[in-house]
């Protein structure tokens, strides 16, 4: 059976922020376009499966009393207990979660959430791609992307495309090489 692609799709500010301290994303607001998606609609086809950390979960389902992930199978990422949905399934073990995923058919996993999120799939090689969007601000001080690192880290990820927005929005997608 194929391994299934993991995805990390996301958007960052020019400085290296997803949020504010606070979590606020309204900053995303300066790119939104009624005719411009970015390719996230397309990118949501080829998703059934989202693995996302807690605070994004909570986040996104502040926003919006519809998710975004209808249709798809949710895991979220947490030590903690949520609320009972159907919908959406409690996991502690990143890495049993996807020996598990990559068990079974489907299509690519999205990869939905925060720094630690990322690190803790990163340090255990369950990422293929990453697809970042860079937002044309600066917000000085937030939750950034990726966390401090102790040391370098060969990504080991090639360029795969880079596109650019009349917005000023830039998208660029890696893959592992």
């Amino acid at each position: 059976m194929k391994k299934r692609e993991a995805v990390v799709y996301i958007a960052q500010s020019l400085d290296g922020f997803i949020a504010r301290e606070d979590g606020d994303i309204s900053w995303l607001d300066m790119v939104a376009s009624e005719s411009e998606d970015y390719g996230y609609g397309e990118f949501l086809k080829s998703v059934d499966t989202v693995v996302l950390g807690r605070k994004t979960y909570e986040k996104v389902n502040s926003m919006s009393p519809e998710t975004p992930y209808i249709g798809k199978r949710v895991y979220v990422l947490t030590k903690e207990i949520l609320k009972d949905d159907d919908d959406v399934v409690c996991c502690n073990d990143a890495e049993k979660l996807f020996n598990e995923l990559n068990g079974t058919e489907g299509r690519r996993i999205f990869i939905d959430g925060g720094a630690l999120t990322i690190k803790s799939l990163r340090d255990i090689d369950m990422i293929d791609r990453y697809v970042i969007s860079i937002i044309p601000v600066m917000i000085g001080r937030g939750i950034r992307l990726f966390l401090d690192l102790e040391e370098s880290v060969i990504a080991g990820m090639k360029l795969v495309s880079c596109s650019r927005y009349e917005s000023g929005l830039v998208q660029l997608e890696y893959a592992k090489a």
